[in-house]
């Protein structure tokens, strides 16, 4: 349990009630009962301020006056972001894997692990791999050959690295992800596919999250480069050569063709499609299922995938689509018959 005092103090908060009033736990602000907190970071979502059993709820401002009596508030200037430190100091989110190296692991001699690393059951640690301080490998988990794992990362089961692999501090490997597999390179000899081996790696940085089942490739002679604080959510696909600024993030099934660039703080919505060598700016919003063919140079929204309607809608829709280069052509030469009086008219007045 955390004092309300104490909470305030670590979120630099205004504390409007009982700062003797504990709280163990957070839910969600209809369902928040006693002993827990709950936020409100959307206005549309008011009226459960009036009915909440909470014991305390983060607001802004401008919502106190919804608050029920009784209830103790802590105001800041985001809640969402207040309420994310709170549920880190609740997490109850188990090791990927506990102190020391089980015993049906695999360490290469020549493996280097730094104090306090934990390897779990039937992991795999090839040669000259550095794992640094406090990394948490779980079951089954493979490290290639020469991987550097930096301190304080966790990786959970079944995470396969691939040889002289990098990945920074701090970083979280969700389930079944792939880093540092082949890129998709293939020449075309009459017909038969030549591969072309992938001699760059992958480089990530610090702070960052790759989900489950997610995949980065790494680069054909350049390196595939992830920023610092760049969270990927699962079943994403990175191709060769990619390269992500800081702090962009990337929801599930989203695909990037090789070699294209991807500025900071740039948003890109499920399901996406980018094209390869591209640049999109920094700051850019993708929405979700958009195609992105072209370079995006000036920071926005970019949207191209059509919302679902009711099937009849669709298909009138469709058939009419089908008609656009029909009427286009009708257009063009409509514009040409009416063009033709007004140039005679024209003539007939120069003379």
């Amino acid at each position: 349990m955390i004092l309300l005092s104490v909470l305030a103090e670590k979120l630099n908060a205004e504390l409007i009630g009982d700062a003797a009033c504990g709280v163990s736990s957070v839910a969600p602000l209809e369902k928040a009962g006693a002993g827990q907190l709950s936020f409100l970071s959307n206005s549309k979502f008011r009226s459960y301020l009036a009915q909440s059993q909470a014991s305390a709820v983060l607001i802004k401002a401008d919502d106190q006056p919804f608050v029920a009596p009784g209830v103790n508030v802590l105001v800041v200037a985001d809640p969402y972001v207040a309420f994310a430190r709170v549920a880190q100091l609740f997490d109850t989110t188990p090791k990927s894997a506990y102190a020391g190296i089980h015993p049906t692991a695999v360490v290469d001699p020549t493996a280097q692990l730094a104090e306090g690393v934990a390897i779990g059951a039937k992991a795999v640690i090839a040669a000259n791999a550095v794992i640094g301080v406090g990394v948490q490998i779980g079951a089954g988990c493979y490290i290639g050959e020469g991987a550097k794992i930096a301190a304080n990362t966790r990786l959970w089961a079944n995470v396969t690295v691939y040889h002289r692999v990098e990945i920074g501090e701090r970083c979280i490997i969700q389930s079944g992800a792939v880093i540092g597999a082949d890129g998709f390179g293939f020449a075309n000899e009459r017909g038969n596919w030549l591969k072309i081996p992938q001699t760059g790696t992958v480089i990530i940085g610090n702070d960052c999250e790759i989900g489950a089942n997610t995949c980065i490739d790494r680069g054909a002679l350049e390196n595939t480069l992830i920023g610092h604080n760049v969270i990927i959510d699962n079943l994403c696909q990175i191709a060769h050569n990619v390269k992500i600024g800081d702090h962009t993030a990337m929801a599930g099934c989203s695909t990037i063709a090789g070699s294209t660039t991807i500025g900071r703080y740039c948003i890109i919505g499920g399901a996406a499609v980018i094209n390869g060598h591209i640049e999109i700016c920094d700051g850019a919003h993708i929405s979700g299922m958009a195609m992105l063919m072209k370079p995006i140079t000036e920071k926005g929204v970019y949207t191209s995938g059509l919302p679902a309607t009711t099937n009849a809608e669709w298909r009138r829709n469709t058939a009419k689509l089908r008609q656009i280069d029909q009427l286009y052509q009708r257009v063009k030469q409509l514009e040409k018959q009416l063009a033709a009086p007004v140039a005679a008219a024209v003539s007939s007045t120069e003379e």
